[in-house]
C-alpha cells in the first residue's frame, strides 16, 4: 500500500521572524495581498509594515473572525481585482484558513504567519469551514501546503497565555489519533496511509508537551522566549501539522466538530474542545488507567478542561450530548478510524464518563 507524507515548502520560527516576512514573501512574487485578522490590523501591523514593504508592493485587507464562504468569497472577489501574485494571511488559525483557500481558489501562492500558537492548521493544506455563526460545517482540501509558514516566537509569548494552551489541547490529541489511525491502517488526510515519519513526529510531539508544557506555560505568563516556550511553540505548530495531517485524525477531532452543534460551546478555543475530545476518547477506547492518569495531569497542569462545565456545558442533558455524540459518528467523521466500534451512545458513554472522571479529580 502506498503512504503518503505531506509538509509545507519552508517553515521558519524564532524571536523577530515576522520581520522576514517581506523577504519571504518575494521570493514568490512583486505584490501581495495581505490578510490580517483584527486584532493583528489594528494592534500589530504598525510592527512590521516597513519591514513588508520595502521588499515588495503589498496591499493589507482586514478579516471578518470566521473562515466562512461568505468571508472567502469576499476576499477572493478583492483578490480578482488586482494583479496578485501570492496571498499572504496573519493572524490566527481562522485567518490563516481564510488566506489558504483564497489562495487556493485563485490559484496563487500562499505564506502563513500565525501570531499565536493555539491549533495545529498553519502548516495543512486545508481549511476548516465555519458557518458566519462559527458552526462547524467541513474541511475543504486543497492540492499543497503553504509555501511557507513563518513563526514569531515573540510574538506568540506575548499573546494571550490562554490561546498557548489551547495550541497544546489541539497538540494533545496528535498522537492519540495518529496510533488509532497507525492500527487500523486509516487513511490520513491525502487518502493513504501514514508513513513512520508521521507517526514518529506525532509520539515526539506528544512527549515534548509533557516535558515542556508547563515551563513553556510559565515564559508566556512572564511574556519571555524560552528554549521550553520554542520546543512547545514547534510542537503545536509544525509537529502536530504534520501528526494530525499525514498520521490521520480520529476520535478527538470529531468529538471537537460534535461539540460545535452546541452554541454554550462556541466561545471557548479549538483546542480546548479538542482537549475534551481528547479525554472522552481514551475512555471511548478504554486505555490503561496509567495512561489516562498521565493525560488528565497534564491537562490540569497546564489549565486545560477536563470536564464539561469548562466548556460551557454545566448540566447539559443527555439529548443535547446525543446531539454531540450524533455529529461525531456522522457518515465520513474521523471518529471511524478508531480500532473500537463506534456509535452515538458509545460516544455519549465517553463523554459522561470522561466528566465524571474530571469531577471526581477535582
Amino acid at each position: 500500500m502506498i503512504s503518503t507524507t505531506i509538509f509545507p515548502g519552508r517553515y521558519i520560527q524564532g524571536a523577530g521572524a515576522i520581520q522576514e516576512l517581506g523577504r519571504e514573501m518575494a521570493r514568490w512574487g512583486r505584490k501581495g495581498l495581505v490578510l490580517c485578522d483584527p486584532f493583528i490590523f489594528t494592534a500589530l501591523l504598525s510592527n512590521f509594515r516597513a519591514a513588508l514593504e520595502s521588499e515588495l508592493d503589498t496591499q493589507v485587507e482586514r478579516c471578518c473572525g470566521e473562515c466562512s464562504d461568505e468571508e472567502i468569497e469576499r476576499l477572493s472577489t478583492l483578490g480578482r481585482g488586482g494583479d496578485f501574485q501570492l496571498i499572504a494571511g496573519v493572524g490566527g488559525g481562522k485567518s490563516l484558513d481564510t488566506a489558504k483557500a483564497v489562495a487556493n481558489g485563485l490559484h496563487l501562492p500562499v505564506v502563513v504567519v500565525p501570531t499565536i500558537a493555539s491549533t495545529d492548521a498553519p502548516c495543512s493544506a486545508l481549511s476548516v469551514i465555519y458557518t458566519p455563526a462559527g458552526e462547524f460545517k467541513r474541511y475543504q482540501f486543497h492540492p499543497a501546503n503553504p509555501n511557507v509558514v513563518l513563526v514569531d516566537t515573540e510574538v506568540i509569548a506575548h499573546a494571550p497565555v490562554r490561546l498557548l494552551v489551547a495550541g497544546m489541547g489541539d497538540a494533545l490529541a496528535t498522537w492519540f489519533e495518529a496510533e488509532s489511525c497507525q492500527r487500523t491502517r486509516a487513511r490520513n488526510m491525502t487518502g493513504r496511509i501514514g508513513s513512520m515519519t508521521a507517526y514518529s513526529l506525532a509520539r515526539l510531539c506528544y512527549d515534548t508537551l509533557l516535558a515542556d508544557g508547563v515551563p513553556a506555560k510559565s515564559a508566556c505568563e512572564g511574556k519571555t522566549v524560552t528554549p521550553a516556550l520554542e520546543r512547545v511553540v514547534e510542537a503545536n505548530t509544525l509537529l502536530s501539522g504534520l501528526g494530525f495531517e499525514s498520521g490521520g485524525l480520529a476520535a478527538a477531532h470529531a468529538i471537537h466538530n460534535g461539540l460545535s452543534a452546541l452554541a454554550e460551546t462556541h466561545h471557548y478555543y479549538h483546542g480546548e474542545k479538542v482537549a475534551v475530545g481528547t479525554l472522552a476518547s481514551l475512555f471511548l477506547t478504554g486505555k490503561p488507567v496509567d495512561l489516562v492518569a498521565q493525560v488528565y495531569s497534564f491537562c490540569e497542569a497546564v489549565g486545560l478542561p477536563t470536564s464539561l462545565s469548562q466548556i460551557g456545558l454545566a448540566g447539559v442533558n443527555d439529548e443535547e450530548l446525543l446531539r454531540v455524540a450524533q455529529k461525531a459518528c456522522a457518515d465520513g467523521e474521523t471518529i471511524h478510524n478508531e480500532p473500537v466500534p463506534v456509535n452515538p451512545h458509545a460516544v455519549l458513554a465517553a463523554l459522561r464518563a470522561m466528566d465524571a472522571e474530571g469531577t471526581r479529580r477535582r
